[in-house]
């Protein structure tokens, strides 16, 4: 019984020589240093720093005179001294963590993120975190991966609206098919991609490379802003499209591929991304 004693007391942030001298004092005090060591093993040359120690601390009392007496502090004041101890420790630390939180989640800072599971651990936060709305442009393959929270979202009556290259179907959704998206693989060398949450914050990288993958997450106004009107304007050309494709591609060719060989800065139309 007395080493599980010992061990509660070391879970305390007692030494065990701390733990065994406020025991041999619970035992029988008052009692003089030399008494202290004598009955709790603790080395001579050791006590009166380990008695200091405790008496800083306020786990023990000592009286004055020419040779010193102590007495602990008894076992109940002791654990409320430690409970309040504690319940201060953790309020300081709630209060500091939730600045430090604040701070590195500034609207300043741009972050990136390396790993395909770390991106979408990224994505799903900002799911988790919406309000209102979500604006997501993704592909059929990694879909999946985010349906559960995107359905919540949804259910919470988050506006969900998705970009998809490829078929993706979704009941909970406004899902807008993305013309070429085979042909937008190959020229970008991957699959990216990017959601807004509440027009606030944005996560956007390429996320087919595996361990390699690589994105930005930031409320920088600066991005937030100009990546969603990009995904808006996407959505404004999807609309357009669906009421006057015919008209469109007799001017820009099928799926306006005049206008992506027009704009596009590479010879072949590749991009050839470099890791």
């Amino acid at each position: 019984m007395k080493e599980n004693i010992l061990d509660t007391l070391k879970n305390l942030n007692f030494t065990e020589y701390e733990a065994k001298a406020y025991l041999t004092l619970l035992e029988a005090s008052p009692l003089t240093g030399y008494a202290v060591a004598k009955n709790s093993g603790v080395p001579r040359s050791k006590i009166y720093e380990v008695l200091d120690s405790l008496t800083i601390r306020g786990d023990i009392l000592v009286s004055p005179g020419n040779t010193p007496q102590y007495t602990p502090v008894p076992a109940k004041e002791l654990i409320k001294n430690r409970r309040m101890k504690a319940d201060e420790h953790f309020e300081q630390a709630e209060i500091l963590l939730e600045k430090f939180e604040h701070s590195a989640n500034d609207r300043e800072n741009i972050w990136n993120i390396t790993g395909r599971s770390e991106i979408f651990d990224k994505v799903k936060a900002c799911i988790i975190s919406a309000k209102n709305r979500i604006l997501l442009e993704i592909w059929k393959e990694d879909f999946k991966e985010l349906e559960p929270e995107l359905k919540q979202a949804a259910i919470r009556g988050v506006s969900v609206t998705i970009i998809a290259y490829g078929e993706i179907i979704s009941d909970f959704a406004n899902v807008y098919l993305h013309d070429m998206s085979d042909e937008i693989t190959e020229e970008y060398g991957g699959r990216w991609l990017v959601i807004s949450g509440d027009d606030s914050e944005v996560v956007a990288g390429i996320v087919s490379l595996g361990k390699d993958s690589r994105a930005a997450w930031t409320m920088h106004v600066g991005l937030v802003m100009p990546i969603t009107e990009v995904m808006i304007h996407d959505l404004y050309l999807m609309e357009i499209m669906k009421k006057h494709r015919e008209i469109l591609e007799e001017s820009f060719g099928k799926n306006l591929i005049n206008l992506r060989h027009k704009f596009a800065i590479h010879p072949d139309y590749k991009k050839h991304y470099v890791k």
